[in-house]
Formats: structure tokens, C-alpha cells, sequence
């Protein structure tokens, strides 16, 4: 499936596979979220997609969606934190693709811990899989980076998933590099780049 950049669908390997799960890593606020809204509404011409955001309301996500031009997109929002509940929604809905952003504020009502933990990671996560898995479903996680480089502290997830990019930019610069460090569908080590303007991201070909 395309996700509307040439660059994020070179990462992935040409393009998103139906029924695998990704996670993208990165800081908090290097454009993670933008690229993924971009992304949801491109998605949306090959079947429903779901965008689950447990970071920002409905209106927030709007407010993005404008700023980026995307006033056309069809891509369903939910503001959810409870996984069983927004695998739900992706079920009914049937969508082709589910976005989740960011798998730290998922919680599993199977696990008492609070969102974020490392066992309500590993619970969400792996419902998720087994959810992309059962479906068809193309799932990608947006997951913040610690201070230490890793995702959410320990890189549990990293071996739960098929596909692991890493967003990155050196500090003061306008440009993002999307990297990908595992990939089951195509080859690791392979590069987009992008440059943050105010309209959100634009390709760098």
C-alpha cells in the first residue's frame, strides 16, 4: 500500500504490507505525528484507516490536519487509550491501515500497571500484533524516544514488530532523516529525508 511519500514508502520497502505492524521512533516533536496524518490520509484511497491518538483530542488533531492542507481527508480519529477498545473500532470499521500514536499512552485492561510501563507496552503491543496479524491490517505505532536513544527506555518492542524506522535530525536543523534499523519486507539501512517547513514535511528526492 502507498503511504503517499515516495521517501517513507522507499524506508518501508515499496510501500506498507497489509497485516504487518511498524513502529516509528523518535523525539517528541521531531514530526512523527505529521507524518503519519499525511501518511493516514493517503492510505485512505486503498480502504478505511483509523488514526487512535491518545497524545492530542480530536480538535488538536483537526487543527494539524488544516495547518497541513489535508481539509479534503477522509481518515476516521479516535481519542483513545484502551487498545481492546480501539482494536474494536479498527474491526467495525474494517480499515486497511490503524495508526496508533503513541503506543506509551496505550493501556491494556489486562495489565494493572499505568500506560507507559514496560508490561502494558509489551501487552499492547502484542495485541496489536496478533490483531495485524488476524485482520490484515497494516498497524504502525509512533513511539517517543528517551533521552538514552531508545524507545520508551527498554527496546522491547523492537523484537515484537516487523519493521522499525528511527526519525531523526541533528539539533538546529530543518531536516529530518527516516532510517529504517529492522525490516522484514525490504532492506534495513535504507534512508528518506525529509525537510520540516511550515506546512509540515516535504520530501527531499
Amino acid at each position: 500500500l502507498s503511504t503517499g511519500s515516495t521517501e517513507l514508502d522507499r524506508v518501508l520497502g515499496g510501500g506498507l504490507v497489509p497485516g504487518s505492524v511498524t513502529l516509528i521512533g523518535g523525539d517528541p516533536g521531531i514530526g512523527k505525528s505529521t507524518l503519519m496524518l499525511k501518511a493516514a490520509a493517503a492510505l485512505n484511497g486503498t480502504g478505511p484507516v483509523l488514526y487512535a491518538t491518545g497524545e492530542e483530542s480530536l480538535q488538536q488533531v483537526a487543527l494539524r490536519a488544516r495547518r497541513l492542507g489535508l481539509d479534503a481527508a477522509t481518515a476516521r480519529l479516535i481519542a483513545e487509550t484502551c487498545v481492546e477498545d480501539i482494536i474494536g473500532a479498527a474491526s467495525a470499521l474494517g480499515a486497511r491501515a490503524l495508526i496508533v500514536d503513541s503506543i506509551q499512552t496505550m493501556r491494556s485492561e489486562r495489565i494493572e500497571s499505568a500506560p507507559g510501563a514496560v508490561s502494558q507496552l509489551r501487552e499492547c503491543t502484542a495485541e496489536l500484533v496478533r490483531f495485524a496479524k488476524t485482520s490484515g491490517t497494516a498497524v504502525l505505532l509512533v513511539g517517543h524516544v528517551t533521552k538514552e536513544g531508545q524507545i520508551a527506555g527498554p527496546r522491547v518492542l523492537e523484537h515484537m514488530v516487523d519493521t522499525v524506522l528511527y526519525f531523526e535530525s541533528d539539533t538546529g536543523s530543518r531536516f529530518r532523516v527516516l532510517r529504517s534499523v529492522k525490516n522484514r519486507f525490504g532492506a534495513a539501512n535504507e534512508i528518506g529525508v525529509f525537510a520540516m517547513l511550515e506546512q509540515g514535511l516535504r520530501e527531499v528526492t
